[in-house]
């Protein structure tokens, strides 16, 4: 059985102001940094055999800080880079809601080849990794796509939404993926 345990990157300065990030490659602020080593912390007393990160450097920074304690062989792989928002990105909640009220943000990637390229994804990490443990840091709008898609549920997070450093688990077994559970953030309460 593969299983792939999902940590959303660590806080950078556009999360914390609420501005969408998007391809706009941001580093980690301070709290990112934080973020990332609680969760090699936590990830430590597990054995995961590969890490896989998306290209973006704050998702490549989370998986760097964790891989220090870890060791593990580190690839990224750009299926799991964060959806591409085109005129959106840079810009805060109010300002997009105000500007495109109904989300068509020019230049956006459409949600099918976005959700096909996670697939594709996915895909490969059976192909690569099959009944290995791997670890994916990358980016909230992926797990949320990946959560969305195994669960049937499109309101899988109504009224939450996936925290800097949260971990999700998911598994490959019978020829299907299935959610084990999804927005943990225990390992992170230290930090507040």
């Amino acid at each position: 059985m593969t299983t792939i345990c999902l940590i959303r990157h660590g806080e950078t300065e556009w999360n914390a102001a609420g501005i969408l990030q998007g391809t706009t490659d941001i580093p980690l602020n301070a709290k990112g940094v934080k973020q990332a080593e609680a969760c090699s912390v936590y990830l430590a007393s597990s054995s995961y055999d590969v890490l896989i990160s998306s290209p973006l450097k704050r998702a490549k920074q989370t998986a760097e800080i964790i891989n220090q304690k870890l060791g593990l062989p580190f690839h990224t792989m750009s299926e799991f880079q964060e959806r591409a928002f085109g005129a959106a990105e840079g810009m805060t909640y109010e300002a997009r809601r105000a500007v495109y009220p109904e989300k068509n943000y020019p230049g956006q990637e459409r949600e099918e080849d976005f959700h096909n390229r996670i697939m594709m994804g996915l895909q490969k990490v059976t192909e690569l990794y099959p009944g290995q443990k791997v670890l994916l840091i990358n980016h909230g709008a992926v797990i949320k796509a990946i959560l969305k898609a195994f669960s049937g549920n499109d309101n899988i997070l109504e009224g939450d939404r996936l925290m800097n450093g949260c971990i999700s688990n998911i598994h490959f077994e019978n020829e299907k993926w299935k959610i084990k559970d999804f927005n943990r953030t225990a390992h992170l309460r230290l930090l507040s």
